[in-house]
């Protein structure tokens, strides 16, 4: 039993092979999801198997716990193997660019999620490294246009667990870091929140200079370029003189991090400098004088001397965005030279450089070439220190801090700091009597007033340790030195106020060995009296004299002055120091310290108690301070305020106006960013330090004083800075209050209470103030206050006072107020709903209905619709959280705040979107959003209690209107497939339609409870709902089928298929309808179709019988349902071709709709059987349509099903619109295809559903502009006879135009146009005369196989070919429209294993049509060969083929003893052309041809062979004479004795005619032998006229073949024993001679052309243009001739012209019975005499119209009665020029080097002589002879397949002899032999005579040059003569042709040529090489191996493919 598993997930822990029934192949690692189990067993699906499910062993799987899978880790498997899919497929389409982009994210995602699984990371690093792989995931969907993953930080969102509110914001956010996100997996994420502070991680690389092998120390600090200052404290790095890397002081003593760098600081301005300065003696030893040897001036002290500068732009560095969140920066590495300047500009050196004075300073080279000087790397850091820290924290494991000369942007309360900077600047001394200057050195100690050092508090920079003094550089002779050298003192604050800094001036000699010698000091005091500290700028001491040091020690000089107005000197003590004005030193300083102030006037203010009588200017002063010297001692001063803002009953005090402007000057201090970080220590103030009780009256009094003297202001910012800071001052009110009631038990409350009233009615009339420029901003801030004011009342006051006040407040502003304040207003109402008053319930109540009521007047509106939206989402996403936390019980409150929320807001939002939808308005996503998170929030009874509220004494107008306007908006969102969300939103659409279903479930109830009755019914209501039913349930982002197997199963998984919830929803309405149904036939057939086409079974089953439940409705009320007929035809039309509907409906709709009706069995039972039948018809057709309307090579397709859909609508359900429309559409496929005679015939069904007698209003499909009937006709015949010319088929447009032409003569009378018909018309007389038109191949093609589409499957069909189309090609072409389908390689009927089969199967063979006998039946003159061959081959349904078989035991000497014929007859639907190229066969008859029968054919068509020949050169006697001379030395000098021999062994022994095969075939051997004695008469007549044409240089090969034919009548003389019986009858009486020799004098004179110099060429259908001949067996090759017979020279001869031979006359009466038996036989005629005729058109110029197939002959019936001797004559002339028919009896050969030659034409009108060699069967049509009208290149289209005779009555040969008529005008009378035996013959008008030929001789044998060595009757050949080219082409030509007849004959349809090219042996036929045109002999060795030769050596034949 399986049980179903809930989601479970395993891994394959071992291989399985699956090696049982529905098992599932496994690999190990291979993950399962698992869908159901039993004992031993799991059932799933493996995501690397696509779609494939079965069983896999339970032990084989190891089961996962998915809720310990890492969600990120999980989405990355996912995700990869779905880019896997896509990748491959840009591999297949060539996307290079993106195959190798996306290979790259998907390498390093896989990396990550390894190392993910590793869980070897911190948690910090797991989560970057989280959003690294999401931001790569994103960035991936994004660029491969997949759907967009919600996700709140790295973890995509679950759509179930949040609010669909909240779910489009996290959309918002997502598609926001999706655009921000790249391949790299950085992410550049817009954020609110500001960076405001950064730090530069630095580090030294390398130092490319060596200093004199001095020392060096390089102070690196940061500059600001624009005021010329440093921006931070120096930062030291030691080198040693043995170079950088040597010097290793500590580790990371070359790293540094400058911190808290502001935005200002970054700017292009900010640079890197680096100051040199060497450690060594004043002047470098080697610059020592060499006089000086002592040693001992290396070892002395050791000073540090300016060496060079070094300045590095930061601006590079410092591009980034404050606005992102995570930034790219990367450690840089950077390198820059150093600079040296004279050493009294050494100071101004980084600014020389910045400005680029270049004239001052000179780089110095360093002594290492590879290097640029110093090489540093930068990094910039972002966030605070601590941040920082943690992000980085190998960047600062040992690196020094180096602090910026400054607070940072954002000061942290913990933050301590107690730094004074100071800078030596520079210093002025006497020179005393010296001429050098002094190399001065500064020492700098800090002491206390005791005299004694302080340590461990100056620094000369960072990196190094405190220093007990500072000693600097040296700047040599100078007297005014300059050093700008940076000293750091953090000097303890206990000790600050005493202690004091002395900078001592030495004198360093060069040549002294000892200390320097003080000459002078100075020095500055830390702090004043008052306890200011020493004041930041440049500060000028005085310089003391002294030189020695004892004096200093005591620290007496403490009572001077240290400069200018010290005020703690004691001016009266002159002492032992003396000073000289002359003298100074210059110092800056600049104090950073959060414990210090340098203001006085702070000092006294929290000092006023000493000194109360500055309070008015300290605080005047303060509101003037520095906001950082506030902040620093924030509690402090506002201790000392409140105590000087009331005294101690309360009351106010003088200062208490001043004390609250500086309350609000610091209140407003912490709203800004700098000082955000201070508000929790103002919050811990007023909670834990704030003692003040009585203050909180002075507060409401002070607020409620600026609100009323508003408007009364002057300076509008102390008023903005009050109302913006409302939060603390309530605060510090409550606070107050609640201290004051704490302290007395509650007293006063009620005057509390009334003072805030009062207050809040001042600010209420603050507000109402019309706006103006100046206050707008105060009333702004107040707004902006408004939400944290009321919530710090909400423990003060109650909810209904604090929605009172609320409400008053909002609404005291005006209606007309500015939009600034409009906008303040809405996003105060915003703060509301946001703060904690929403989250109670009673405030929540209060504050709802408040925001409720401004969000109605907005909406109504429609302005500020992004604040209304940003509102309601607010407060959606608050209700959803709270009814989430209460899912167990709801309270009454939150229900009633729902109720609340639905009656104010659903309608009027509604209406809103209603009204925007019809522009681009961009809150309209938002405002969806929101219109869902209501219904969301809904359930039933919230629906039921608005539907009451709706209908109000039960007037459901309201109701109506908002379902209505409800149901449109659902529509159109649901129409544009949720267009205002993005595509890619599909989760959010997904979610979307879920409220949307669910909603629709609660509007359908209204519509049953209320409006259904018979008096409430409102059928357009019901309509709007099954509407948007429909469209909800066909949206495109629903039908799960075009989406991937894991995306439909998780869509599965998580919403199901609502479409199956939304059918079943449709149909339990449709139920309720009950008798309304009726409203809805057949309005509702469209869109309940559309739901039952959409692919989903379990819906298609449940609503496919509302098509009944319609049927039966309607019959029941109207007595049909033609309506729903009629409506579900036009609907499935139009449905089908939207791609909608497929096999699987289709037998779902016939099966539910049949078995309904079987199963009701209605009264109109077969009525809806047969409508139910026509419709799945339909549906067959249509899918079949569908299944071909893309691709150019499906148009052939396209237009049968177009055929057939036409068809339907014409004949099964007569819809004339459809029909229309599927005409034109046939109609363009035609013009595409350039199917012109096609087009023209699809058109003319539209014009017969025509009138020329109407004159009402036609419209054509795709054409609005209507016009009269007639002459929407008279178009329409316009049109076809213009494709009809384009088509050559002007026979079909000559009615028209006589039909257009009786309509301007007798209707319009409009002779202009009368005579523009009457011309076309002739012009198209004309044209059939004289313009060359190709005639088309016909195909039999057999689709086998259940592969195929139905319309083709199991089916055969007659194709007409394309000009000049051959088999080969037209098989190429239908390989393409059927890539898949394989070639049945015989002509056999296929088997039922192939019928069956699942593949496809197409089997090709040529067919020779077969003309219509009564097409020129009115023809009472013989018909012009032009225009009866068109009849021949065009009109025509029937169609016939052979195929060889054999009866009875096979001769393998003689086989044509049991070669028997079969050939098929097909009729197929339609003529040929008509309104497509093909139709299909709906008969099929097969009749069996007998040998002897077959032999006749053979016969007869080399006869009609050499009459063709003899026609056209009597017509042309200049043309080429050699094909006329190898055609003749192929029939007569070939070794041809053996066919008659086998002729004669098979058919004429007594032994035959009485063994079973000869029964009844006494008639069919005499004829045979009439046939062979026929041919002997052909033969004088054609040499004869070679005799006469034959130049002198053939005149030699002539006379051989006089010799050899008189050789060949003696064989044939055993031949002669019929005897003519003598009769008085007229029937034996002998006719006169027929005038033939003047006819043919006629032809030859009417076709001179230029055509002399043509030659024939071998058809390609066995050998393809540039295929040689291969080398052969000899046994196996009828090509096979000898070298001598083809390289013969021919001797001169005498030339004498041949005998005369007379013709015989023909009885007048000679005709046929119906049953096959001839009234009397006689000898064919021999010679024709001269007649003279009208001249024939003129021929075809070469290279145009070939002669293509051979013509069936037309069949006519007779006339009856008998013939005159005038027809009995033409009867003669008719026969002879029927000779002229291209019958091949030769092959013509490629090899022919005579192919630029005049071809020998044969005139059309001699081209039907001998079709009817049997009584019993149709005329012989064989085509392509050897002499022919085409060019060489013609023939190479061509196909040669041989034509057979069908079967016809001889009266109907009779009547189309009698109606021939050849071009030129003569008479054409058809002469046959007769069937039975001669009795009486006429010696006088033979050549010689039949009694006396004596008994034939043995065969003559045959000449030593022509016998091949295998002794095949034929010329032979080798294999290397094959190829030769010099091989003689004409004979070689003549002997192929030979060959070519008899197997092109049987092969047509018995060989089919597959991949190896031979058919099956028993379709095999012997290739008849001994036949070369005098007999066709069989060749020595058998006929099957001749053919399979033949087919072997030609792949290309032409029969079946």
């Amino acid at each position: 039993m399986w049980i179903p598993s809930n989601n479970k997930y395993g891994v394959a822990i071992h291989n399985w092979h699956g090696d049982v029934r529905f098992g599932l192949p496994l690999d190990v690692g291979d993950s399962v999801d698992i869908v159901e189990e039993c004992r031993h067993w799991f059932r799933g699906s493996c995501p690397r198997r696509s779609r494939a499910v079965g069983i896999f062993p339970k032990t084989y799987i190891h089961i996962k716990d998915l809720s310990k899978i890492d969600p990120v880790v999980a989405e990355c498997t996912q995700v990869l193997r779905e880019w896997s899919e896509i990748w491959k497929r840009l591999y297949v389409d060539r996307e290079a660019y993106k195959f190798q982009t996306l290979r790259k994210v998907m390498y390093s995602i896989l990396e990550s999620r390894r190392e993910l699984l590793g869980a070897t990371m911190t948690q910090d690093q797991t989560t970057e490294l989280q959003m690294v792989v999401v931001s790569k995931i994103d960035w991936g969907n994004r660029k491969l246009g997949l759907d967009l993953v919600p996700r709140v930080g790295p973890l995509a969102v679950d759509p179930h667990g949040i609010g669909i509110v909240k779910l489009y914001n996290v959309h918002v956010s997502s598609a926001d870091n999706a655009k921000a996100s790249s391949s790299r997996g950085t992410l550049r994420r817009k954020t609110q929140r500001k960076i405001l502070s950064h730090h530069l991680y630095f580090c030294m690389r390398d130092f490319g200079h060596r200093i004199g092998g001095d020392d060096a120390e390089v102070y690196f600090f940061l500059y600001d370029g624009n005021r010329m200052r440093p921006v931070s404290e120096r930062f030291l790095v030691k080198i040693s003189k043995d170079g950088f890397s040597n010097y290793i002081e500590k580790l990371h003593s070359n790293c540094s991090v400058f911190t808290d760098l502001g935005a200002a600081d970054l700017n292009e301005e900010l640079h890197l400098v680096a100051v040199v300065m060497r450690v060594g003696k004043i002047i470098q030893s080697d610059s020592i004088k060499k006089t000086e040897k002592n040693s001992s001036c290396l070892t002395g002290p050791t000073y540090r001397r300016p060496f060079g500068v070094g300045v590095l732009s930061l601006a590079d560095i410092c591009q980034f965005d404050s606005n992102l969140e995570q930034q790219s920066s990367e450690e840089r590495e950077y390198s820059f030279k150093l600079y040296q300047s004279e050493e009294k500009d050494f100071h101004l050196l980084p600014e020389l450089i910045i400005k680029k004075s270049s004239g001052k300073y000179s780089p110095i080279q360093p002594g290492n070439q590879s290097t640029q000087g110093i090489v540093v790397s930068l990094k910039l850091l972002h966030g605070g220190l601590g941040q920082a820290r943690q992000e980085q924290p190998l960047l600062f494991q040992g690196t020094t801090i180096t602090r910026k000369m400054g607070f940072p942007d954002v000061i942290m309360p913990g933050d301590v700091r107690n730094d004074l900077f100071l800078t030596l600047e520079r210093a002025e001394f006497e020179r005393g009597g010296k001429n050098t200057g002094k190399n001065i050195l500064v020492t700098v100690v800090v002491l206390d007033v005791a005299g004694n050092v302080l340590g461990d508090c100056l620094w000369g920079a960072s990196g190094m340790d405190a220093l007990p003094q500072y000693r600097s550089m040296i700047l040599y002779h100078q007297n005014a030195p300059s050093w700008n050298e940076m000293l750091r003192l953090s000097v303890p604050i206990d000790k600050f106020a005493t202690a004091h800094v002395r900078f001592e001036f030495r004198h360093c000699s060069t040549r002294e060995k000892s200390e320097p010698k003080l000459f002078a000091f100075s020095f500055a005091r830390l702090m004043d009296t008052s306890g200011a500290t020493l004041g930041d700028g440049l500060h000028e001491l005085y310089v003391y004299k002294c030189e020695d040091p004892a004096k200093l020690q005591a620290a007496s000089y403490l009572r001077l002055q240290c400069r200018p107005r010290d005020a703690q000197a004691k001016l009266d003590c002159g002492g032992c120091f003396s000073r000289s004005s002359k003298e100074v030193f210059v110092l800056r300083s600049l104090l950073c310290s959060t414990k210090l102030t340098q203001n006085a006037d702070l000092l006294s203010l929290l000092q006023w108690r000493a000194h109360p009588d500055t309070i008015q200017d300290s605080l005047t002063g303060v509101l003037r301070l520095n906001d950082e010297e506030l902040v620093k001692f924030l509690q402090d001063v506002l201790d000392a305020l409140f105590a000087m803002f009331s005294n101690e009953e309360g009351n106010s005090t003088q200062h208490s106006g001043l004390v609250f402007h500086v309350l609000v000057s610091i209140f407003s201090l912490l709203q800004s960013n700098k000082f955000q970080h201070f508000r929790p220590v103002m919050n811990e103030y007023i909670e834990n330090h704030f003692a003040a009780a009585l203050v909180y009256k002075g507060l409401i009094t002070s607020v409620e004083h600026m609100a009323v003297f508003m408007t009364k202001a002057e300076h509008p910012d102390p008023f903005q800075k009050c109302f913006g800071s409302l939060e603390y001052i309530f605060k510090l009110l409550i606070q107050s209050r609640r201290l004051f009631a704490r302290a007395t038990g509650g007293q006063y409350e009620d005057s509390f209470r009334r003072d805030l009233h009062s207050l809040f009615t001042a600010l209420n009339g603050m507000l109402a103030v019309p706006s103006y420029d100046v206050i707008i901003p105060t009333q702004e801030a107040l707004l902006a206050s408004t939400g944290v004011v009321l919530e710090q009342l909400k423990d003060t006051l109650p909810a209904p006072e604090l929605g009172m006040l609320a409400r008053n407040m909002l609404d005291a502003i005006p209606r007309g107020a500015p939009i600034r304040l409009i906008q303040a207003k809405l996003q105060a109402v915003k703060d509301l709903v946001s703060g904690e008053l929403f989250h109670e319930d009673d405030s929540r109540t209060v504050v709802l209905s408040v925001a409720c009521k401004h969000l109605r007047m907005h909406l109504s509106r429609r302005d500020e619709l992004r604040l209304c939206a940003e509102i309601l989402s607010q407060i959606l996403t608050q209700l959803y959280e709270l009814q989430r936390e209460q899912r167990d019980k709801v309270t009454n409150t939150l229900q009633h705040d729902l109720d609340s929320l639905c009656k104010n807001i659903l309608g009027i939002l509604i209406r809103t979107i209603s009204i925007i939808m019809e522009g681009s308005n961009p809150n309209l996503p938002q405002l969806v959003s929101c219109l869902l998170g209501l219904l969301q929030l809904l359930d039933e009874t919230h629906y039921k209690r608005y539907w009451d509220e709706l209908t109000p004494n039960k007037d459901p107008r309201d109701l109506k209107d908002f379902l209505s306007k409800s149901l449109l908006v659902y529509e159109e969102l649901l129409t544009q497939d949720w267009l205002v969300f993005p595509t890619d939103w599909l989760i959010m659409k997904l979610a979307a339609n879920d409220v949307l279903r669910k909603s629709l479930e609660e509007f359908a109830k209204p519509l049953v409870y209320r409006f259904l009755g018979p008096q409430a019914f409102d059928s357009q209501l019901w309509w709007s709902y099954f509407s948007l039913a429909v469209t909800f349930l066909t949206q495109p982002s629903l039908q799960l089928e075009q989406y991937r197997e894991p995306k439909r199963l998780k869509i599965l998984h998580s919403h199901g298929d609502m479409r199956v919830l939304m059918g079943f929803q449709i149909l339990s309405m449709w139920s309720q309808l009950g008798e309304q149904k009726l409203h809805f036939i057949p309005s509702m057939v469209g869109p309940f179709l559309e739901v039952t086409l959409v692919p989903e079974p379990a819906l298609r089953k449940a609503t496919l019988s509302v098509f009944y439940d319609m049927m039966q409705c309607e019959q029941a009320a109207r007595g049909s349902f033609r309506l729903v007929e009629s409506e579900l035809i036009d609907k499935l039309d139009l449905l089908i071709s939207e791609n909608k509907g497929d096999d699987e409906y289709r037998e779902l709709f016939s099966t539910i709709l049949l078995e309904k009706v079987q199963t009701e069995n209605p009264n109109w039972k077969d009525a809806g059987t047969a409508f139910i039948a026509s419709v799945t018809r339909l549906l067959e057709r249509l899918l079949d349509y569908r299944s071909v309307m893309q691709g150019e090579e499906n148009r052939d397709k396209r237009m049968t099903c177009t055929v057939n859909l036409l068809n339907f609508y014409k004949n099964e359900i007569n819809r004339k619109e459809m029909y229309l429309r599927y005409i034109y559409k046939l109609h363009n496929l035609h013009l595409q295809a350039e199917n012109y005679t096609e087009a023209g015939y699809t058109l003319k069904l539209y014009a017969s559903m025509l009138s020329w007698d109407r004159e009402t209003q036609s419209f054509a499909p795709f054409d609005n502009s209507g016009q009269p009937e007639w002459q929407r006709k008279e178009r329409l015949y316009h049109e076809i006879l213009k494709y009809f010319d384009k088509g050559k088929c002007w026979e079909k447009g000559i009615p028209l135009c006589k039909e257009l032409a009786q309509l301007y003569e007798t209707r319009r009378f409009d002779y202009n146009k009368l005579s523009d018909i009457l011309i076309l018309e002739a012009k198209f007389f004309q044209n059939i005369l004289t313009q060359l038109r190709p005639e088309p191949e016909y195909f039999r093609v057999g689709f086998y196989g259940m592969g195929l589409p139905l319309f083709v499957r199991n089916k055969q069909f007659v194709y007409r070919g394309l000009e000049y189309e051959r088999i080969g090609a037209f098989t190429q072409r239908l390989q393409t429209e059927f890539p898949s389908a394989q070639i049945l390689a015989n002509n056999s009927p296929p088997e039922a294993s192939i019928l069956n089969a699942p593949e496809q199967y197409i089997q090709i063979s040529n067919v020779r049509p077969v003309g219509d006998a009564q097409a020129l039946k009115t023809a009472m003159v013989p018909v012009p060969e032009k225009i009866a061959r068109f009849y021949e081959v065009n009109d025509v349904t029937r169609f016939i083929y052979d195929r060889p078989m054999y009866k009875g035991p096979i001769d393998k000497d003689n086989e044509f003893k049991s070669l028997w014929i079969e050939r098929t007859t097909l009729d197929i639907a339609s003529p040929l052309p008509g309104i497509l190229r093909w139709f299909e066969v709906k008969q099929k008859s097969v009749q069996e041809l007998t040998p002897v029968e077959y032999a006749c054919e053979i016969i007869n068509n080399a006869g009609k062979e050499l009459a063709d020949l003899i026609v056209q050169y009597k017509r042309d006697p200049k043309r080429n004479i050699n094909p006329f001379s190898m055609r003749l030395q192929g029939t007569i000098d070939a070794n041809v004795m053996g066919g008659i021999s086998k002729y004669q062994e098979a058919f004429f022994s007594d032994h035959f005619l009485k063994s079973p095969q000869g029964a009844g075939q006494q008639a069919n051997v005499q004829r045979l032998k009439i046939l062979i004695l026929e041919q002997i008469q052909i033969l004088e007549q054609a040499l004869e006229l070679h005799g006469q044409l034959a130049p002198a240089g053939v005149q030699p090969l002539h006379n051989r073949l006089l010799e050899r034919f008189s050789q060949l009548k003696q064989s044939l003389s055993g031949m002669g024993r019929l005897k003519r019986q003598p009769s008085e009858s007229i029937v034996n009486t002998p006719l006169p001679p027929l005038p033939t020799e003047q006819r043919s004098a006629a032809q030859q004179q009417a076709s001179g052309q230029p055509n002399a110099n043509y030659v024939y060429e071998l058809d390609e259908i066995y050998t393809r243009p540039g295929d040689t001949l291969r080398p052969v067996e000899t046994m196996n090759s009828y090509q096979t001739l000898s070298k001598e017979s083809l390289s013969i020279q021919l001797p001169l001869a005498e030339q004498g012209d041949a005998p005369p031979v007379p013709n015989r006359p023909r009885s007048q009466n000679f005709v046929t019975t119906t049953n096959g038996a001839m009234d009397s036989p006689e000898v064919p005629p021999k010679r024709q005499p001269p007649n003279s005729s009208p001249s024939a058109p003129p021929l075809p110029p070469r290279g145009i119209t070939p002669d293509k197939r051979a013509s069936n002959p037309l069949i006519f019936n007779d006339f009856g009665g008998g013939m005159t001797a005038d027809a009995a004559a033409r009867r003669h002339s008719a026969q002879q020029q029927q000779h002229g028919q291209k019958y091949s009896v030769v092959d013509i050969s490629f090899d022919d080097p005579e192919a630029d030659q005049q071809p020998h034409s044969l005139p059309h009108n001699l081209q039907e002589a001998g079709n009817h060699l049997n009584v019993c069967f149709a005329p012989n049509d064989f085509r392509d002879s050897g002499i022919s009208t085409t060019s060489s290149r013609e023939l190479n289209q061509l196909n040669n397949l041989s034509e057979e005779s069908s079967s016809i009555s001889m009266s109907t040969v009779h009547h189309r002899e009698h109606c021939r008529i050849s071009s030129n005008g003569s008479l054409d009378v058809h002469m046959h032999a007769s069937a039975m035996n001669i009795t009486q013959r006429d010696s006088s008008t033979s050549s010689f005579d039949v009694e006396d030929i004596p008994v034939p001789p043995p065969p003559i044998p045959p000449k030593s040059l022509g016998v091949a060595a295998n002794g095949v009757g034929g010329i032979g050949l080798t294999s290397d003569e094959a190829h030769s080219p010099n091989t003689h082409p004409s004979l070689n030509h003549s002997i192929n042709n030979h060959n070519h007849l008899h197997n092109n004959q049987l092969q047509q349809n018995g060989d089919s040529v597959g991949a190896g090219g031979a058919g099956s042996p028993e379709h095999q036929l012997p290739n008849g090489n001994g036949l070369a045109g005098s007999l066709l002999a069989p060749p020595a060795s058998t006929a099957v191996e001749a053919a399979t030769s033949t087919s072997t050596s030609h792949p290309h034949d032409g029969g079946t493919f």
